[in-house]
């Protein structure tokens, strides 16, 4: 235990004065000519599933789900998981039904080891990869949905770094602070619980009750901080959640806010819904499952969520009520951290497998997403909606790094071009293909009017993920300034990303 805590006591620097305008990215790179963006699929990795659910007795037989988080810390990477515990577990955790956080780790991504904490007593043995979460109430501790990890190594309290939130079903009678009248009584209530550690593996409660007591119920499902504000989004459905004007929606997204991490808003934001879920009248069956896996930019928030698609037939009888339920990913972006939406309505960036493949039912999105080299890495799950734990694993996905989508020329025999929001920087880069030295592509500096600045115009003919661009000059310190890209004709230059560094 000793070695872990002190592995993880170093991490990688974050360059928060990085901001990154992706080519999706439709409000910072909002100023379009001749121009489409294509978002590309990832590649499946061929030794998926990577982490696979344990033998007969381990905490997560049948069952290990990434209804978590993946980070990388030094040289290594962590992942939070869930595992499964269906009878009832009298010791060291919450009794009844229980999905206990799992912990593993590895060196590439690839191949992962469960380490044995011996924090929590499992089946008459410590000897397991089960996280400790101490708390009363409880049922507080008790994880039943998603688990969402935060490391912020900058917080003051070296026992607070690391922050998560989880759905916890807890009793009624034991949740101090009461509950919302909204929606009808249930025999189970979901209950947005908060916690914080020193090392990621020994966990207390923030308080005595969820952050959602005195509210409705919600099924959280992420946490992150943007601007001055601790966030968490998540997923609820009709009745606890409606459209504009009051009418049922499926699952859909809200969000909840905390300036400390310990009072959260009883207000909520509609975060994002699918657009399927907002035509009047709504298309049938289709939802977004669970919030959306999020990748904090600094400047931006991108993510998966959960292409939900109700099964065509009502299950047979003595079937799962989620029976024949399918589940892609798509992709998602947020300007300011509470309201997200797809640049392509019903892309599916992560499309489940074939029927008979491992991944062939329904993806579940974690927060798990990691640049190492030239790749980003994306971790997701599967679940058999069928209800019987049919290879419930883990794999990993992969694209070009920051490569979700790219900017190119609609109309070949036309120039195209682009110009970004007004920045300050003191570097530029590119993240580009498809450049020639006979057809390079023309960037310029302009002012916050659009006039161009003396001396600021390159021609790029080189390729790569994080290409500077090199003046003849520094650049205006200070200076609101915007970039203009401009792609001659017949070009095949595609652009991922554009970097500044402040």
């Amino acid at each position: 235990m000793k070695l872990i805590t002190a592995l993880f006591a170093i991490v990688l620097p974050l360059h928060a004065a990085e901001q990154v305008f992706f080519a999706f990215d439709d409000q910072n790179i909002a100023w379009q000519h001749n121009l489409k963006l294509t978002l590309e699929t990832v590649q499946k990795h061929p030794a998926n599933p990577v982490l696979r659910s344990g033998p007969p007795g381990s905490p997560d037989h049948g069952h290990a789900i990434l209804y978590g988080t993946v980070m990388k810390q030094g040289d290594t990477f962590r992942m939070w998981y869930l595992g499964m515990h269906e009878t009832e577990n009298k010791s060291g955790q919450a009794p009844g039904w229980w999905r206990p956080m799992c912990y593993a780790e590895s060196k590439d991504g690839i191949t992962w080891t469960k380490p044995e904490l011996g924090l929590v007593e499992f089946n008459g043995s410590r000897k397991n990869n089960i996280c400790l979460i101490e708390g009363d109430p409880h049922s507080m501790t008790r994880v039943n949905d998603f688990l969402s990890v935060l490391y912020e190594p900058e917080d003051p309290d070296p026992a607070k770094r690391y922050k998560c939130a989880y759905i916890a079903h807890m009793p009624f009678d034991e949740v101090k602070g009461g509950r919302s009248k909204i929606g009808p009584n249930e025999r189970r209530w979901a209950a947005f619980v908060t916690a914080t550690s020193a090392d990621g593996l020994k966990w207390k409660c923030v308080g005595d009750r969820p952050a959602n007591a005195g509210g409705e119920r919600f099924e959280v499902s992420s946490l992150y901080r943007f601007g001055d504000f601790y966030c968490s989004t998540g997923q609820l459905i009709s009745p606890w959640s409606w459209r504009a004007d009051g009418s049922d929606i499926g699952r859909d997204v809200l969000a909840y806010r905390s300036p400390d991490f310990v009072t959260w808003s009883k207000a909520k934001a509609l975060a994002f819904a699918r657009i399927d879920q907002l035509t009047t009248p709504p298309i049938k069956g289709r939802q977004c499952h669970m919030g959306a896996g999020l990748w904090n930019r600094g400047n931006v928030m991108i993510g998966l969520h959960g292409m939900w698609q109700d099964a065509e037939q009502p299950p047979p009888k003595g079937e799962n009520w989620n029976y024949g339920v399918r589940i892609d990913l798509g992709l998602v972006i947020s300007n300011d951290g509470v309201h997200f939406r797809e640049p392509v309505s019903g892309h599916q960036i992560i499309p489940r497998g074939k029927e008979g493949e491992w991944d062939g039912i329904a993806l579940l999105q974690g927060h798990a997403f990691v640049n190492e080299g030239d790749k980003t890495m994306i971790w997701y799950s599967h679940w058999d909606t069928g209800g019987k734990l049919k290879n419930m694993n883990i794999g990993l996905a992969t694209l070009r790094r920051d490569g979700f989508g790219a900017l190119s020329r609609k109309v070949s025999e036309e120039e195209g071009h682009f110009i970004t929001s007004a920045f300050t920087a003191k570097e530029i880069a590119l993240n580009v293909d498809g450049l020639t030295a006979e057809s390079p592509i023309h960037v310029q500096l302009l002012d916050h009017l659009d006039h161009p600045l003396e001396g600021f115009e390159i021609d790029l003919t080189t390729n790569g993920l994080k290409v500077p661009l090199k003046w003849s000059k520094p650049l205006p310190s200070g200076q609101k300034i915007a970039l203009r890209v401009n792609y001659p004709a017949n070009s095949a230059a595609k652009i991922y990303a554009v970097y500044f560094n402040d």
